[in-house]
């Protein structure tokens, strides 16, 4: 799976209330509701901005703080097709592979990119390119079932797609 996009940089702990802010958690669930209000903790402009496929890239602990399921909902219907970081809270990690959303790792991207500069991602070989610079970043490339699931867009794809998962026994 390949993604082309523009880069929004954010920063170190960005947490789950910035990314979609309560109020609006408690109001829908939604997505293109809440992706009305990505981002908008920082930039209440976000959603308005952003174009389908684009890529954020962020610093340390990107999703930390609460762990709504929402936040990596609002990023996806936004239309940001995959989310670099230096670190990822655990939970948003999680979530954002259950919704399709790629959560890729790359300790130092921050320092590598700018604000505004396109990208190629190689999901399968486990490569970003900047294309700015023509530098090619690597990660570990996602596989085996993590990559199923972004494949069918998140695991409840998956499951209506194939009825089960792979480590349940087939029914008859």
């Amino acid at each position: 799976m390949k993604i082309k996009g523009r880069v929004w940089k954010f920063g170190d702990n960005i947490d789950t209330d910035v990314i979609i802010p309560y109020k609006y958690k408690a109001r829908t669930n939604d997505p293109y509701e809440l992706a009305q209000h990505a981002m908008e903790g920082i930039d209440p402009e976000f959603s308005k901005k952003v174009k389908p496929g684009d890529v954020i890239v962020a610093g340390k602990n990107f999703g930390c703080g609460s762990s709504r399921e929402q936040a990596p909902v609002a990023i996806k219907y936004a239309g940001i097709s995959a989310v670099i970081a230096e670190s990822f809270a655990r939970i948003f990690y999680r979530n954002a592979f259950n919704i399709g959303l790629p959560p890729l790792i790359i300790p130092g991207i921050s320092e590598k990119v700018e604000e505004g500069d396109e990208v190629e991602i190689d999901l399968r070989e486990g490569t970003v390119k900047i294309l700015r610079t023509g530098e090619i970043l690597r990660f570990k490339p996602v596989k085996g079932f993590m990559e199923e699931l972004l494949h069918e867009g998140g695991i409840v794809n998956y499951y209506k797609k194939h009825g089960r998962f792979p480590w349940e026994p087939e029914r008859r």
